[in-house]
């Protein structure tokens, strides 16, 4: 593409050298440079493409964009300075693919819990009502039958538009995107025109990015009020970060909750744990839904997805065929045990307030006891450890805290942190204490995931509910700096059935 052409709307402070020719291809990593390419320098959190400048010419990068000075000394490059390299990236991959989001419906999920499944629902609603769907979020990106591994729950912003653009190419229509409060403030987003932001909830979640929740919330709130596209916003209404949103935003709104005041809510409903039956009502009716998922926390995302359904003008048929179709969402509240064995729950829950809200709606249910395995992760909001280690032991009647990805973090120092928010009350088990079982609320330590998991199932009753919490749909366990394969689902039904070999962590 020509250059000048590729560089329209971009915030161009300087330029140093001829900029009248071609660009072969876009690149932020340097590695992936070619002969003709444009080497947009992004400052990242680990590493800074300014260094890489260099390598990138090397590589064949003609033209070089940047924010942070740069001496124009590698021969054969011309430099381009720009206000923000972020934006310009975005900006350029734009314009070289096309703009592609302004051919979807493109439909964004933010807030801290629930954007998989509510993204998983409204796939399945618009599928049911004939649209051809991509979906990009936590799991996988997805499209047209094909599956990518999902390297954040949102890509740069380079990445997103090449993927949209082949979506668009392949006939899909609706696109549904998970949108991470990252993405919203590292700009991967903001060239991409959204037809419908949903806000599931908040709660606390990578304060050791954005350090307080007033902070996090109005990176939450860019995504309603900087964003293109002519945005219609689902909010949910029982959230009072919720509200505030809807206090705060001018965007036109459609509101979810279980409040009669919401515009899509649900006052009669049923929870089980064979699933929902609710009673649905919009502006357009009432209708009748079951659902294979458990718990209050997924009516909501239920009611979410229906809402923006119903936004979009699919009629409640569709709308009810595609709920009742999901019949579960990876590693969210995924049942893994089979008829006739006690019930075991794996769940993506790694915050405070998505463990306490499974909790609470595994306690509905309850009829022996409940035993939580769960961890937190190294080199994260450190904050949130000892609040989960209150909710769990506070929710269960035993709590195995154990190592979830630890990273470059010792695991122990990270338990111990856990440990910390434990009402001394409680009794502190060790792992022969309870194998002949326990009489008092507690918790114990076991370090080794896996150990953890295969304790937590042999004490299990019929009666019995262990609930895995942490890493959810991940098949892979973070050590150091290597990812070694760990699936939490594959170890339940392995100590289900009394076989595989002993893990690490």
């Amino acid at each position: 593409m020509e250059l000048l052409r590729l560089l329209s709307e971009v915030d161009v402070l300087g330029i140093s050298g001829d900029i009248s020719g071609d660009a072969s291809d876009i690149c932020y990593d340097s590695r992936k440079c070619k002969e003709g390419s444009v080497f947009v320098a992004i400052a990242g959190a680990e590493f800074n493409g300014h260094d890489f400048v260099r390598d990138a010419v090397k590589r064949g990068a003609r033209y070089i964009v940047h924010d942070e000075d740069v001496v124009p000394t590698e021969p054969g490059a011309n430099f381009i300075k720009v206000k923000d390299s972020r934006l310009a990236l975005g900006r350029l991959g734009k314009n070289f693919y096309g703009n592609p989001s302004r051919n979807l419906c493109l439909i964004g999920v933010t807030g801290t819990n629930g954007k998989t499944t509510v993204a998983y629902l409204l796939e399945s609603i618009l599928e049911s009502a004939g649209f051809c769907t991509g979906v990009t979020g936590t799991v996988n990106y997805r499209y047209g039958g094909n599956l990518f591994p999902a390297s954040h729950t949102t890509p740069e912003s380079l990445d997103l538009h090449r993927m949209l653009r082949k979506m668009v190419d392949a006939g899909v229509t609706h696109v549904v995107m998970e949108v991470s409060s990252h993405a919203i403030d590292l700009k991967r987003i903001h060239e991409c025109e959204y037809d419908i932001g949903i806000f599931t909830n908040l709660s606390q979640e990578h304060l050791d990015y954005h350090h307080t929740m007033e902070e996090y919330f109005l990176v939450k709130k860019k995504f309603f009020t900087d964003m293109p596209g002519g945005r219609v916003a689902v909010v949910n209404c029982d959230d009072p970060w919720g509200t505030r949103l809807l206090d705060e935003i001018k965007t036109p709104s459609v509101t979810f909750g279980v409040g009669e005041l919401c515009d899509v809510s649900s006052t009669d409903f049923t929870l089980s744990m064979d699933g929902i039956n609710a009673s649905i009502k919009s502006p357009d009716g009432e209708f009748p839904v079951s659902s294979a998922m458990v718990g209050k926390f997924n009516l909501y995302n239920i009611l979410a997805a229906a809402a923006t359904a119903v936004s979009l003008g699919i009629p409640e048929g569709y709308i009810r065929s595609g709920i009742e179709a999901l019949k579960t969402v990876p590693g969210r509240l995924e049942r893994v045990s089979r008829p006739g064995e006690p019930a075991v729950f794996v769940d993506y829950a790694h915050t405070g307030d998505a463990l306490e809200k499974v909790l609470e709606n595994l306690s509905d249910f309850k009829e022996g006891r409940i035993i939580t395995v769960f961890g937190c992760g190294g080199d994260r909001d450190r904050t949130k450890r000892p609040v989960m280690g209150k909710i769990a032991t506070a929710l269960s009647d035993l709590a195995i805290i154990t190592s979830d990805n630890p990273r470059t973090e010792n695991p122990a120092g990270i338990i111990d942190e856990i440990v910390v928010g434990i009402d001394p009350r409680f009794m502190k088990y060790s792992s022969g204490d309870i194998i002949n079982g326990f009489s008092e609320k507690g918790y114990l330590i076991v370090p080794d995931r896996k150990e953890a998991i295969e304790l937590a199932v042999s004490i299990t009753g019929k009666s019995d509910i262990v609930l895995v919490a942490g890493k959810g749909h991940e098949d892979y366990q973070i050590i150091g700096t290597r990812k070694f394969p760990f699936d939490d689902r594959v170890v339940v039904r392995e100590a289900l059935s009394g076989s595989g070999p002993k893990g690490m962590y």
